[in-house]
């Protein structure tokens, strides 16, 4: 693990430098690793504290996300307790603006100095190690908090005490990790606080969470062993900070510049889309890159149980359904509830984060009164979804389903040409883009070729690229002729980079504003 070399003991001099400089006394030494492994990649998490490290064993090729953090000695140890209770007794809420990792760091240097005593003998580096534990045990995330600074990581799942975490990596995809809890005990008190962070109850008589922890990341819960015989577990989806834009989604290859520019044309003529997908497929990430499109001065409302739409745009509105309080769940504000509140908002937009039940009902009312929708759905292909949206509980007519413009079905596809250590990766994919006419009829404009990595494109004779020529009163070959010229600028876009939620929220404010010299700009620089 990491140690101070002996080499590298801190001196009485050293103890005045500032603890910057110290800090470079933090050194790998020899990592000690699990036997028959080998290193495969490592990078910092909370550098110099803790890193990440993929591992591959000899034998079986099987990889290992092995977390490796600083580690206190003995005496170091018998200090951080002392300190941890001196802080739960002491330290005082956040002031106003101010974040609690903020807060702790103004406050800790205040109260160890009123008990120096504690701190006999111990080095700076010593107390910076200490603050470490205590930041990440008290206000971070405990055992796993290394696993939630990794920007990599987008689920982790504990499946019991005694039983090694597994992540999905982006690179990597299922891993298990070396982390684990040591008890049930102790996994019971980790999913409590949990539980607390996210304002939530958890009990025997309520064994079931689902809420949102700081940061946004989706937190599940099984308390116990009341719903399942294997005791407590959890699921994290963690949060993307700074999400994918439709620009990511090119460079990345989850679509080409054909289905961008198709998907523009959509949303800026209001055409409601639903993306459908299994679990994990990415159905979230795609309906937040296409939400990214909207005209920035529209009006957002998003509805969802859980928060994970993310649009960093100023004239938005993010509504959460609540749960009900007590055995009547009085109280409650269904999905149902929210869409029908949202109309009345007089909202551009409307997104739903998934319907699975009447709320698709308001939903599709909202359509047809001309607000612009977008949601996801679980459905396998086109024609399962319309299947689920005619039958029971959502029960939509028939007659209304062209409501919904554009089906766009999205996949992990394995990748043969990503192959490492044996092993073949996967990646999101925007495998279908169809859409639905007047008569109920599919039409599949965008169908991914997964032998040649490509898209056949049937544009010829697309309803919706006709539906917009009228309501642009312009000839249909103007359409084409604009749809070229959007897959210039995203081309442009990607090739400088410009892919940032407020990076395309300022360039679409400058398109939508001036578009001819937008477009002389653009192509004036290639």
């Amino acid at each position: 693990m990491f140690r101070l070399s002996k080499k590298e003991k801190i001196t009485k001099e050293e103890e005045n430098k500032p603890v910057e400089d110290l800090m470079n006394a933090l050194k790998i030494e020899g990592q000690r690793l699990p036997e028959n492994y080998e290193v495969v990649e490592n990078y910092p998490l909370k550098p110099p504290f803790s890193y990440a490290l993929i591992l591959r064993e000899k034998d079986t090729k099987e990889l290992l996300y092995f977390v490796d953090e600083i580690s206190l000695d003995r005496r170091e140890q018998e200090i951080y307790m002392k300190l941890k209770e001196v802080l739960e007794a002491e330290l005082q809420a956040p002031e106003d603006d101010e974040t609690p990792v903020q807060s702790f760091r103004r406050q800790f240097p205040e109260i160890i100095a009123k008990h120096r005593d504690v701190l006999k003998d111990i080095s700076q580096v010593g107390i910076k190690k200490i603050e470490f534990y205590l930041e990440r045990d008290i206000l971070g995330y405990g055992r796993i908090d290394p696993l939630m600074a990794d920007p990599l990581i987008e689920d982790i799942s504990c499946s019991g005490a005694n039983k090694p975490i597994y992540l999905w990596h982006r690179k990597y995809e299922n891993v298990k990790t070396n982390v684990f809890f040591g008890s049930e005990e102790e996994l019971d008190d980790f999913v409590m606080r949990l539980v607390h962070k996210a304002g939530r109850h958890v009990s025997i008589a309520f064994p079931m969470v689902d809420a949102t922890l700081p940061g946004k990341h989706r937190l599940a819960i099984y308390y116990r062993k009341e719903v399942t015989p294997l005791g407590t577990s959890f699921t994290i989806r963690k949060f993307r900070e700074d999400p994918l834009t439709i620009i990511d989604l090119i460079q990345n290859e989850t679509i080409s510049l054909e289905v961008a520019a198709y998907l523009w044309l959509l949303v800026e003529n209001k055409f409601s889309s639903m993306i459908i997908g299994a679990t994990g497929a990415g159905k979230t990430t795609a309906l937040n890159a296409i939400a990214g499109l909207i005209h920035p001065q529209q009006k957002i409302i998003t509805i969802e149980e859980v928060a994970e739409i993310n649009l960093p745009r100023e004239n938005w509105v993010s509504t959460i359904s609540r749960a009900g309080f007590g055995m009547e769940d009085k109280g409650e504000i269904p999905l149902f509830d929210l869409i029908k509140s949202a109309v009345r908002h007089r909202p551009d937009w409307i997104i739903v984060g998934e319907i699975r039940g009447e709320e698709a009902y308001v939903l599709f009312q909202s359509l047809a009164t001309g607000h612009g929708g977008l949601c996801t759905m679980h459905a396998e292909d086109a024609e399962t979804a319309i299947k689920r949206l005619t039958q029971p509980p959502m029960n939509i007519p028939s007659t209304i389903i062209p409501l919904m413009n554009c089906i766009i079905s999205v996949k992990h596809v394995k990748a043969p040409a990503l192959v490492e250590f044996g092993r073949s990766f996967s990646k999101r994919k925007f495998v279908k883009v169809s859409e639905i006419d007047s008569s109920r009829r599919i039409r599949d404009v965008f169908v991914w070729d997964s032998s040649t990595d490509t898209y056949k494109m049937e544009l010829s004779d697309s309803y919706l690229f006709e539906r917009i020529s009228e309501k642009w009163n312009l000839p249909l070959e103007y359409v084409y002729e604009e749809f070229e010229r959007r897959k210039d600028i995203l081309y442009y876009l990607a090739e400088v980079n410009i892919r940032s939620c407020h990076e395309i929220d300022e360039f679409l404010n400058k398109f939508y504003n001036d578009p001819k010299s937008t477009y002389q700009h653009i192509f004036e620089s290639r």
